[in-house]
Parts: C-alpha cells; sequence; structure tokens
C-alpha cells in the first residue's frame, strides 16, 4: 500500500538514483582512452588526453588501480582526478621539470594516486616538485602519496585550498612548500611528512604580510637539513614572512634544527604541539616578528627549548604559556646553542611553564642591552643551574620576576652581563634587585 511516507522515500530513492547516474556520466575512465595500467611504456599523451577531456566535461578522471608511467602532465581548469588510494600510481619516466602541474585553475582535486618521481631529475631546480601549482584557488589534494621526489614533494604558489590525509617522504629539498598563499591561505592537516632533505612544511610569503595558513596534527618527522646553514634547514615547519599562520597539534620528531621555526611572521600561534629530539631550538621565534603565542607545548631532548628572540631586528609581543620543557642537550647542530629551557627578549609574557633539566639556565631574560619589559610568573623550574636570569645592563629594563617555583638551582635568580653572572642571588632578600626590576614571592628549595 502507498502510502504519503512510502511516496516521500520512493521519491528521495528515486532522486538518489539520478544524482548517481548524473554524476556517473560526468566521470570518465582511463580505460576509455586506451590507458592500460601496469605497461613499461611512456603514457604520457594518452593520460594528458583523458585529463583535457575530463576538463572540457565538467566532471572526473578515474585512474584504476595500476602503475602509470608518464611526465609533464598539465592541468589548466577545473577537474577532479581521483585513483584508488595506495594502488594507483603516476610514476615519473624521466628528468622533467615537474610530474603533474597545475596552473591558472579553480576546483581542481587530487584524490588518491601515488605520485612517484622514482628518483628521476626534476629539471626545475629547488622550487620545482613532482606536484606543483600556480594560480590555483580550491585546490584539494586528499588521500595522496607523494615520493621519492629530487626536489619537493609538493610546490603551490599563490594557491589556495587543503593538503589533507596524505604522506610526503623521501623528498630531497621540502615536503610542501607553498609561497604567497593566495585568500585565506592553505589548510594543511592530517598529512604524514616523513625523510625529507631540507624542510617538512614551509609557508613562506615573498613580502612580509598575512597568510593565514592553518598547519595542524601532522606527523612530521626525519627532516635532515641536507643544504647546511644556520637554520634555514632542518625545520619540521618553516614559517618567512607569512603573518597569522596557526601550528597546532603536530607531532614533530627528529628534525635537524627546530620543530617550528618563524622568522618574520607577525602573528602567529604554536600551540599544543608535541616535539621530540631536536638538533637546535625546538620552537624558535625570530627575526622581526610582532606577536606571537607559544603555548600547551611539549618539548623534549632539544638543544634549547623555546627562544623568542631578535629584540635588535624588532622582534617583539609574545606570550609563552603553560608549556612543558625537559631535558635541554645543549649545542648538537648550532655550536652556539645553550641547554636553555625558554628564552625571550621584548614585551613578553612567561608563565606557566614546567621546565626540567634545561642545564644552563630554565628561563633566560634579554641579552645584553635587548631586554625590554618581560615577566616571569607562575613557573616551575627544576634541575637548571641558573633558575631565572635577566640582563642588568645598561639599556635593559623592565622585569618581573615573581612566584616562580625554583628547584635544584646553583644560582636561582641571576643578573647577567650578556653571557656572565654579576649579581649575587637575587632570589634572596639579602641582595638588592637593580633598579627597574622587581623580584618577588619566588619559591626556592
Amino acid at each position: 500500500m502507498m502510502n504519503r511516507r512510502n511516496l516521500l522515500i520512493a521519491g528521495a530513492t528515486a532522486t538518489a538514483a539520478v544524482s548517481s547516474l548524473s554524476t556517473s556520466a560526468l566521470a570518465l575512465s582511463a580505460k576509455d582512452f586506451g590507458i592500460k595500467p601496469n605497461k613499461p611504456r611512456d603514457q604520457t599523451k594518452k593520460i594528458q588526453k583523458a585529463i583535457n577531456a575530463a576538463i572540457k566535461s565538467g566532471g572526473e578522471l578515474h585512474l584504476p588501480a595500476g602503475i602509470y608511467i608518464a611526465h609533464g602532465l598539465t592541468i589548466d581548469a577545473g577537474v577532479v582526478l581521483r585513483g584508488v588510494g595506495g594502488l594507483t600510481r603516476l610514476v615519473l619516466s624521466q628528468p622533467a621539470d615537474y610530474l603533474l602541474a597545475i596552473n591558472n585553475a579553480t576546483k581542481v582535486t587530487l584524490d588518491g594516486i601515488t605520485f612517484d618521481g622514482a628518483n628521476n631529475r626534476l629539471t626545475s631546480g629547488d622550487t620545482g616538485a613532482l606536484v606543483m601549482a600556480t594560480n590555483t584557488s580550491d585546490l584539494t589534494i586528499e588521500n595522496c602519496y607523494v615520493q621519492n621526489s629530487t626536489e619537493n614533494g609538493i610546490a603551490l604558489e599563490k594557491c589556495s585550498g587543503r593538503i589533507v590525509h596524505s604522506t610526503i617522504k623521501k623528498c630531497g629539498t621540502g615536503g610542501i612548500y607553498s609561497l604567497d598563499a593566495s585568500g585565506s591561505g592553505l589548510e594543511i592537516g592530517h598529512n604524514h611528512v616523513s625523510d625529507i632533505g631540507d624542510n617538512g612544511i614551509m609557508v613562506w610569503q615573498s613580502k612580509k604580510r598575512q597568510d593565514g595558513t592553518i598547519v595542524h596534527h601532522n606527523h612530521i618527522e626525519k627532516i635532515h637539513g641536507k643544504s647546511g646553514g644556520n637554520g634555514q634547514y632542518g625545520n619540521g615547519v618553516g614559517i618567512y614572512r607569512a603573518g597569522n599562520v596557526t601550528v597546532t597539534g603536530n607531532r614533530i620528531t627528529d628534525c635537524q634544527f627546530s620543530a617550528v621555526r618563524d622568522n618574520g611572521g607577525d602573528n602567529v600561534i604554536v600551540t599544543d604541539n608535541n616535539c621530540s629530539r631536536l638538533n637546535e631550538v625546538g620552537i624558535f621565534i625570530e627575526f622581526g616578528f610582532q606577536g606571537a603565542i607559544v603555548s600547551g607545548n611539549m618539548v623534549e631532548k632539544a638543544g634549547m627549548g623555546i627562544s623568542i628572540t631578535n629584540y635588535n631586528e624588532g622582534g617583539r609581543l609574545a606570550v609563552c604559556a603553560n608549556n612543558v620543557v625537559r631535558d635541554m642537550l645543549g649545542a648538537i647542530s648550532n655550536p652556539d646553542t645553550q641547554a636553555i629551557g625558554i628564552a625571550v627578549e621584548a614585551d613578553t609574557a612567561v608563565t606557566g611553564n614546567t621546565i626540567e633539566n634545561a642545564k644552563r639556565c630554565g628561563i633566560w631574560m634579554g641579552w645584553g642591552k635587548y631586554m625590554r619589559d618581560v615577566t616571569a610568573t607562575g613557573n616551575v623550574i627544576r634541575g637548571c643551574d641558573i633558575g631565572v636570569s635577566a640582563s642588568v645592563v645598561k639599556g635593559a629594563k623592565g622585569v618581573l620576576i615573581a612566584n616562580n617555583l625554583i628547584s635544584g638551582a646553583v644560582q636561582s635568580i641571576a643578573g647577567m652581563d650578556h653571557d656572565k653572572i654579576i649579581t649575587k642571588d637575587l632570589a634572596s632578600a639579602r641582595n638588592k634587585a637593580p633598579k627597574g626590576f622587581m623580584v618577588t614571592g619566588n619559591m626556592v628549595s
């Protein structure tokens, strides 16, 4: 018996069936263009013809499971290129500028495809990549593998969109490189980035300006820094001149330099990352930044824990709160790195952190005259030779050290001239703090 409820269900089922047929009609299959999996010959011309047809139809191109050998493929308009996750594999057949390039397009999706460089040389140089995109909006790369690139895995310029749930590994230069992200930036999330020559994820701007990219919940490991230098390479997440970037919830390990390094990006947020085995500064905010929040991070087994620095270059204005920093090791990849938990210089509040086994110093404030308006309040500092240090030379000013618990220090609170202790222990009421400094309410054991 057909009642109103049954009629509605039947109508919905019919609508879904029509929708499914419509979507299916737009989806092209590679086999319709004579493309065959697991053939030893290059199939670039056929694959390109199929991509062009899918673009013209406004639909999708499906690549069944298997290996397809190609080079220099291009996409210049909206399309979906879909494979079977982990089983559809495009392999670079010869030295070329790229395996796939997307240019001046909108609404491009790459889903379920492995892009394998087979260690063939990328002739586009150190900004090249297996998958490249320029001037592309609403780009989606998901459920993909990008591997065995002699340069970058994925390189984007002036793009917006998302890279999610993908694996990028064994790339000679970088894993994911974004330059001059457009619109509201990119979402880079839930990816595994591993065994990368220089930098894991790079968010760069060619000029200092807003970017807006969110880097979240990625697993980033084995970042080698093979090109050397003093911090340009060897970073899990590198931010350069890009403002309003958020780095949150990532697991970052085994980097030659930093887990997260912000060079000159304003209003950057670095929160809730779990960072281990880092050969220089675990989280580094440096060179002309204005505005940073570093909060809720775990940093263990690094050369130095967290550094918010370069007041001499205009670096200022930060909160460093509620982090756990432990087992600082000092110089490993950089001979200037000291075993310090947290170091800050200007207009910065350091509060609610727990620091343990930073042999040189728990909290280090200022360097010579480069110190202004810094506080260290409510921190727990254990097993550090100096609990809290602050610069007391001419020009340094504005320090509040209050209500910290300092345990097991050789000197609990020290006044410094650069790297040299020049005061008695300021934690003792017998030793007066210099003018412009307040030391109060600290507990020493």
